[in-house]
């Protein structure tokens, strides 16, 4: 009474239903591993934010101030004055690349000036 096309859509179906389920399987879990990464990203986040904050209130001006007054001694610390500068062959860079030497002579004279204060119109 059963045919054998009828046997061969009946193994065809119940292929057909493995497949779907396999295929639903796998995309379940691919699902589960977004959302894993999405939390991953999003724990990153907040621990970006968190960092900076952190780095906000270790870098406040005020902060900073109290710590000097604290291990100023100790460390010897000394406030950089704006007018120390560096001449231009104290420098580490190739002799070719220095400027001629009236040039840097003119520049040496100069910062010397500004520095003592003593700049001439």
């Amino acid at each position: 009474m059963i045919r054998t096309f009828d046997l061969i859509l009946i193994g065809a179906m119940t292929v057909a239903a493995a497949v779907t389920y396999q295929i639903k399987h796998h995309a379940e879990d691919k699902l589960q591993e977004v959302r894993r990464l999405e939390s991953e990203i999003k724990l990153e986040h907040d621990t970006i934010d968190l960092l900076r904050a952190d780095w906000a209130l270790l870098t406040q001006p005020n902060r900073l101030e109290r710590l000097i007054k604290v291990y100023g001694p100790e460390l010897k610390l000394t406030p950089t004055e704006p007018t120390q500068m560096v001449r231009a062959s104290e420098l580490p860079m190739l002799k070719s690349a220095l400027p001629p030497q009236d040039i840097a002579d003119v520049i040496a004279k100069a910062t010397d000036n500004i520095s003592t204060g003593s700049v001439k119109p």
